[in-house]
């Protein structure tokens, strides 16, 4: 059976590859560049393999009803202040792509809108992600295939069916799929892991899972079950204000999951039984010298 892999930059991701994990920056920097340079930073220390940024334009993406409604918050009054606030301008992305090219860390957005995809193609990302809410917007799918580029795709929120349509205007050659349940933190009972290996045998693409929950041990679960690629939002402190900063890891828990995963990859073996150098002198020992 062929192995399903795509490529992410020069990395290849999928079977019998360690691993890829994504730091979700996301909205978390609160619309200061020197926060998302921060937050670069927590992610290269720690060593994850990229950051993921998100990309609107606001009056595309909510209606005028929605943006006007009273909402308070650093930014202002209203939800539309708030949305403004929090996208990143042409010259602050210039800035960090400059900065994640000096520390060799991947970014890469998740568009919701066709003029996002536009703007962020200027940059050239090694790939896309499709937020969950956005599985459903054929246009903006078929946009984002055009790119050529790899496109992770979420499934929170979402019927198999609906799923099944998605990767259906996607296609698979340049796919991974993200098992997602959107609720921020969500719950463990909600996590529903075991959907996985089900969506590994579905769609014979790279699979992985995007977490929303709070703590280490539910993304661990993923990645020995087989998620081959770990999204989580990070944060500076969960503290902060901003809608997914509770859902988020401080910078000591990505460090910890990332040291993890490394070291159950380690653990996992390849499955074929051998005698280890210091197995063979416990065999003298407890073994042979007893039957003696």
């Amino acid at each position: 059976m062929p192995e399903n892999k795509v490529k992410i930059g020069n990395r290849c991701v999928g079977d019998n590859e360690p691993c890829f994990i994504i730091a979700e920056i996301g909205i978390n920097h609160n619309g200061s560049v020197e926060t998302a340079k921060q937050l670069i930073d927590v992610a290269a220390s720690a060593g994850c393999d990229a950051v993921k940024f998100q990309k609107r334009t606001v009056d595309l993406v909510y209606s005028k009803e929605e943006l006007d409604k009273p909402r308070e918050s650093p930014f202002g009054m209203t939800y539309r202040e708030e949305k403004m606030a929090l996208e990143l301008d042409a010259e602050e992305y210039r800035e960090i792509d400059a900065y994640c090219r000096e520390l060799g860390i991947i970014w890469f957005a998740s568009c919701w809108d066709i003029p996002s995809v536009e703007f962020i193609e200027r940059f050239n990302p090694p790939c896309y992600k499709i937020a969950s809410p956005s599985l459903t917007n054929d246009a903006l799918l078929t946009a984002v295939r055009a790119t050529g580029k790899t496109v992770l795709l979420s499934t929170g929120m979402s019927t198999m069916e609906q799923i099944d349509h998605a990767v259906e205007i996607l296609g698979k050659e340049k796919m991974a799929v993200l098992h997602c349940t959107s609720s921020y933190p969500a719950p463990p009972e909600e996590l529903n892991l075991r959907m996985i290996p089900v969506l590994a045998e579905r769609y014979h693409c790279p699979v992985g899972y995007s977490g929303h929950e709070v703590g280490i041990s539910t993304s661990l679960a993923a990645a020995v079950i087989g998620a081959k690629i770990i999204e989580r939002h990070i944060t500076l402190d969960r503290a902060m204000w901003g809608p997914d900063q509770a859902a988020s890891m401080e910078p000591s828990g990505i460090s910890k999951l990332i040291g993890y995963i490394r070291t159950i990859e380690k653990a996992m073996g390849d499955g074929v039984k051998v005698i280890y150098p210091d197995e063979r002198e416990k065999i003298y020992r407890h073994r042979l010298k007893r039957v003696r």
